[in-house]
Parts: structure tokens; sequence; C-alpha cells
């Protein structure tokens, strides 16, 4: 009976480790699975899917969500200034941390700049008081969070955006060279904002991308950029992005899909993007969800995969596309 496990423990390793699907672009690549990771410019190695804290607030449900999303497997928390809860993730995994039998360096912790420090004087004392809220010597990767501000006055700062972006990465890259971040990167960058980025990057290419991706969201040639710069593009909003309430969970589309398959509607829209090499930061507010964010080892077949990437496009959360 022990020979029979471990016989049929070792063929779903391997089945695992040799599926392959030809993705939407005909190219025939390795099955992406929840446990794989992306090497990232500086060779630290960020897991592809990762548990979201937008709008997850409170000492105690953080510590109850982080339970849960780590017995689950997740080990990358993704957090931002603007979410407020920095300390609260802190405090939790000091606790959690031993629990699980795991050390800092098992864990990938991602914060963001608030967007109103964009440019700023105190960008390096901003990035400094995240590192402190968390509660450890480092962050493992730091955001710009947004490529400007529509509402900005340009009466009290004459700078525009684009000079804004760049102050900002030079002090972001003085902190990855003084040990307070290991990664940097950015989020809701377009076409053109990576571009004038990768011009001058000022020695550090970003590693991550992040912004709102879904079948309902993609703008043309930012996947194709990242992947060929080396970029991790990772989504957030996968269900149908922030701000209007998980819209695609109900699309006909994706119910179908699901049913065929025998996974929820969310499980299909989290593995499409995984199945591109896109990373996945989900959130979730119960354990049994938590858990079914991370079952996403399967294949979307083909034609599937194509019927998603037909949606008609709207953004449904920040529009950077106006950020010059």
């Amino acid at each position: 009976m022990f020979r029979l496990t471990v016989l049929l423990y070792f063929l779903v390793y391997v089945y695992l480790g040799t599926l392959t699907t030809f993705g939407v672009a005909g190219n025939k690549e390795k099955l992406v699975t929840v446990k794989d990771k992306f090497k990232l410019p500086s060779d630290d190695l960020m897991p592809f899917v990762g548990f979201g804290t937008y709008k997850v607030k409170g000492d105690d449900l953080i510590f109850k969500l982080l339970d849960y999303a780590l017995a689950a497997g997740y080990r990358l928390i993704d957090t931002a200034q603007y979410y407020e809860n920095e300390e609260s993730i802190g405090q939790a995994l000091k606790v959690l941390l031993p629990k699980y039998n795991l050390t800092r360096k098992d864990i990938f912790i991602t914060t963001k700049l608030l967007s109103t420090k964009l440019g700023e004087a105190d960008v390096y004392q901003s990035i400094e008081k995240s590192v402190k809220n968390l509660g450890y010597d480092y962050v493992d990767l730091f955001l710009i969070h947004f490529p400007g501000l529509p509402s900005r006055d340009n009466t009290t700062n004459p700078k525009n955006d684009s000079v804004l972006r760049d102050e900002t990465w030079q002090v972001m890259v003085r902190a990855v060279k003084d040990g307070l971040v290991r990664n940097i990167g950015v989020s809701n960058y377009l076409v053109h904002h990576l571009k004038e980025l990768l011009e001058n990057d000022h020695g550090i290419k970003p590693g991550v991308n992040q912004l709102e991706w879904h079948p309902g969201y993609h703008p043309a040639g930012l996947l194709e950029l990242c992947k060929q710069e080396g970029i991790l593009l990772q989504a957030y909003g996968s269900l149908g992005g922030t701000g209007r309430a998980n819209v695609l969970l109900k699309r006909p589309e994706v119910v179908k899909i699901a049913e065929k398959l025998k996974k929820t509607p969310a499980q299909i829209l989290l593995r499409w993007a995984l199945q591109q090499k896109i990373g996945i930061i989900p959130k979730a507010s119960s354990e049994d969800r938590i858990k079914q964010n991370m079952d996403l080892d399967f294949i979307i077949p083909e034609e599937d995969m194509r019927a998603l990437l037909s949606f008609e496009q709207k953004h449904n959360s920040w529009n950077s596309g106006n950020i010059q």
C-alpha cells in the first residue's frame, strides 16, 4: 500500500512537471503552476501567485486572513502605503511565520509608494517608513503605485509627471543600493510609461509592472513588451476590476468554461492569467476561497483562452491612460 501511494505521488509530480500548453500565441510552453516563481533582474525569485490585501484593514482580520493564506501555501503578500495595513501585516507575520516553520526569507513582501508622494522630497523617508511599518530590515519589492496624478496642481508643482517619475525612480534605485529594498518596479504603467522608464532606468530595470488585467481589460502590446524586457506583468482585479464588484464572475462565457472544467468562475479567471505567465494577487475573505484561489494547476483549452481574450475592453479600476 505504501509503495502504491509513493508511486501515485511520483506519477502526479511527473505529470505536473511535463504538462504543456499551446496558449494563445500557439507556442508550446511548460504549464505554470501556483508554486512556480519568476526570476527578477536581481535573481531573486518571486512567486507567481500572491495574496492581495487591498481594502483589508484591522489587526484581527489581517491576522486571520494571513493565517489562512500561509496555511494554503501563499508566500507572497502584497500591500501598499495606500492600504494603511503595513503595520498589521508586519505584526501578524511575526507571530505566524514561526507557526508554519517559516522565516523572513521564505516570504516575499511587496509594498507601494503612496501616489501623492511621487516626486516629493521625502520619497526615501517614505520607503524607510514602509520598511519600519512592516517590522523587518527590508522589503522584497517596492513599486511606484501610479505613474502620476490627474488632479496634480501644476501651478504649485510645475514639474510634469514624467520628471516626477524619473526623480522617484532614482531614489528607489538608491534604496536598493542601500539595502532597504531588494527589487523595484511599477504599477499601473502602460506601454508609453514603461518604454520611457526602460530608456533611462538609472542602472536597475523594473522587475514588475502591476496593473488591472483580466479578459475584460488587457491593453494591447503591454504583455508582449513586459515579456520582451524580462518584466513580470502582475495582475490585480483579475475577476473584473476593483471598481465593478468582480463583474466577470457572472459572464456566461466564464460560467460555461467553469462548468466544463469543473472549476469556479474565479478559478477560470485566475488561471487565464497564470496560463499566460502573468502573476496574480487574488484577495479573498474566507478560508475556502483562499484555498480555491491556490487550486489552479489545470489547463484551459486554447479555444477557451481565445474566447476569453475576445471580450470587449472596459477599464474598471485606476485609469492611467491620460497620464503622459
